[in-house]
């Protein structure tokens, strides 16, 4: 599948993509992935797309559990000049947004980013999705419940995966309205889920694949991994590449990832373990 992006580029998802995090802030919950000066971007930037990332998401606001919330223009003063960075020395490099501001989105799509990654598909600020449409840009959705302030907390739910299937479906009526028909599907590892939900979530997610949508999934080192297995974020390398390529084997498109070398190769193993 050909998903417009921004800017006259087509972000091809025929084959297993993965995505490269670079967050723009001083307080996400994996400090590597934190990149604030110009010689460190540079440097991560060039890494990733070395290592083979098809896609560099950039964030501007800590979503992790307990996050202070920023305004729009301290995250708009923390994105465009990675942007720019990125589109002086890498001009064909696709770039995504993390944001569910509609402000900053636009921002960022006119400053030159490809894609926005709207962990609230639209439900947080909902003119985010004319924003999309207007610019042909690629986009994200992810499940999520509540608002930003409660986005974590556990929902009591008997079924998951119905769950998911029921909240995409009326999602994706509601995006054809506004002209927004080829995207991405998330279903939201690690928010407002109990651990055993974000594993079933990897197990099945192969029932997603009824929607007719490129999956994401965003597992890299998240606190369901490192819990479980009782170490730190920085020591659930391991823990991740076991989750991902079950999701892989199960339907997903996308891996959203700290690590990008050991997604490379575990997409390049992918066909021998199918």
């Amino acid at each position: 599948m050909f998903i417009n992006a921004a800017h006259h580029l087509k972000w091809d998802l025929s084959s297993p993509q993965v995505m490269g995090i670079l967050n723009a802030t001083p307080d996400s919950f994996f400090a590597q992935s934190r990149v604030q000066k110009e010689a460190v971007i540079l440097e991560k930037v060039a890494q990733y797309i070395n290592e083979g990332a098809q896609v560099i998401d950039i964030g501007g606001q800590s979503t992790r559990p307990g996050a202070i919330r920023i305004d729009i223009p301290t995250e708009i003063s923390r994105l465009l000049p990675v942007i720019e960075i990125i589109k002086h020395h890498y001009p064909h490099q696709l770039i995504s947004i993390d944001t569910y501001q509609s402000v900053v989105a636009e921002a960022a799509l006119k400053a030159g980013a490809h894609i926005i990654n709207d962990i609230s598909a639209g439900s947080f600020d909902s003119a985010i999705l004319k924003v999309v449409g207007q610019y042909h840009a690629g986009y994200i959705g992810m499940h999520i419940t509540g608002t930003p302030d409660t986005m974590h907390e556990i929902v009591n739910r008997t079924q998951l995966m119905p769950t998911l299937l029921s909240y995409f479906e009326a999602k994706k009526v509601q995006f054809k309205k506004l002209g927004i028909e080829n995207w991405v599907i998330d279903p939201g590892f690690g928010f407002g889920k109990t651990m055993l939900e974000n594993f079933e979530m990897v197990k099945k997610l192969e029932v997603l694949k009824a929607l007719e949508l490129p999956i994401l999934l965003g597992v890299s080192r998240k606190s369901t991994i490192y819990k479980t297995l009782g170490i730190s974020a920085e020591e659930a390398l391991n823990g991740t590449t076991v989750l991902n390529t079950l999701g892989l084997l199960n339907g997903a498109s996308i891996l959203r990832v700290h690590d990008v070398k050991q997604a490379v190769e575990l997409i390049k193993l992918l066909p021998y373990l199918q």
